[in-house]
């Protein structure tokens, strides 16, 4: 299973499109108010399908979800170099949503599972954070090789290559091992499926503190990572070093995933520190407003990444029941949500008050989820009703 989670890892990031498909859509003559309205139906295609997907994943078969999902979002990369135009983009986003919605939640769960019935469930920190690694990788990999490959054979080559990883993601998800027996459709379904994990969440107030971290953790530097362009724009370097320094950061990121393992000790005190450290070197260097900043910011966000991959081990070992994809599904629609009115926030801030005050604006959240967890009473769990 681990060489097949690092393969789906890799090959699920690899898209060409990623850095370019923005170029197509003004190329093919879209405004730049068609281009937002195709990220917000991006964006509400996820949160609607979210939670319904990972009811279904549990109801049925996660390997099903995991290999499905890339074939939509093949599907949707062909509509977009094949019959460029704002339905075509539109259909494509709506597949994409869909894809990213049919592996949010059923992942996890699959391979949490898998490790927990073969007795090695404290390797999953480890895992998923050499998976989140090999991601990063992939998409520095594919924002390096779109350029010539556009240069070479335009957008169809890109798309081509997009659609070729996509379907190499699919079969690389047939592989996944999978022994748990899916809901017969007798108890219910994914209706019940879904009663049943948020079940879980009202008998144990522990599983609903970790859900509730996820987010908390994941959603506001997500968020930044599509303005840190801006922030080192406004440092002063020119237009072709800001590339570099965005590698720097996402070097950073990288690291912080493959720490994973070893920092999957830190119990409550010690995350708390972590996000508290990382939120003041975003805060310190944002507000510098010179270059050698973005080094402090790149910190940050390697501590960020870390505390993300920590956050999904805690909630992992917090469920026990059917309802393991649902729960980490509503979690993923948590990320969703707050991102967007993150992006709404910051728009607000950015242009109101420059991108290095916006970026230090946005540490705050993490210094309050940091006392929080630092002052937190240890919950206890509820064995029957109230």
């Amino acid at each position: 299973m681990t060489a097949t989670l690092y393969a789906y890892a890799f090959l699920d990031e690899f898209v060409l499109l990623y850095p370019v498909y923005v170029l197509l859509f003004a190329d093919s003559g879209l405004s730049v108010g068609q281009i937002s309205s195709l990220f917000v139906l991006w964006s509400l295609t996820g949160v609607m399908l979210e939670v319904p997907s990972g009811a279904w994943a549990d109801a049925v078969s996660r390997r099903l979800l995991l290999w499905l999902g890339p074939l939509l979002g093949a599907a949707g990369f062909a509509l977009w170099v094949l019959v460029p135009s704002y339905g075509a983009f539109a259909a494509g986003f709506v597949l994409w949503g869909a894809r990213g919605a049919l592996a949010s939640g059923a992942l996890e769960a699959l391979v949490y599972e898998e490790l927990e019935r073969a007795g090695a469930a404290d390797r999953y920190a480890r895992m998923t954070g050499r998976a989140h690694a090999l991601g990063q990788a992939a998409v520095m990999t594919a924002t390096a090789l779109a350029g010539p490959v556009l240069a070479a054979g335009g957008y169809r080559a890109v798309g081509a290559a997009s659609v070729l990883a996509a379907l190499l993601c699919a079969a690389a998800a047939t592989r996944f091992p999978e022994h748990r027996t899916p809901a017969a459709p007798s108890e219910g379904g994914w209706a019940a499926t879904l009663r049943a994990g948020f079940a879980d969440v009202r008998a144990d107030r522990r599983v609903l503190g970790a859900l509730l971290l996820v987010p908390a953790v994941t959603a506001v530097w997500g968020a930044l990572d599509e303005y840190t362009p801006l922030l080192v724009g406004e440092t002063g370097v020119p237009d072709a070093e800001v590339p570099r320094l965005l590698v720097l950061i996402w070097a950073a990121v990288t690291a912080g995933s493959l720490l994973a393992g070893p920092a999957e000790r830190l119990g409550r005190t010690g995350l708390a520190v972590l996000l508290a450290g990382a939120a003041l070197a975003l805060a310190a260097g944002a507000l510098t407003g010179r270059p050698v900043g973005i080094v402090l910011v790149a910190l940050a966000f390697g501590g960020f990444q870390l505390a993300t991959v920590l956050a999904d081990v805690r909630l992992q070992r917090r469920i026990e029941g059917a309802g393991r994809a649902t729960l980490t599904s509503v979690a993923g629609l948590g990320t969703d949500v707050l991102t967007i009115g993150v992006y709404g926030v910051y728009g607000f801030l950015g242009s109101a008050f420059g991108h290095g005050t916006a970026f230090a604006a946005c540490a705050v959240p993490y210094l309050m989820t940091a006392l929080a967890l630092a002052g937190a009473r240890r919950p206890r769990a509820r064995s029957g009703p109230r």
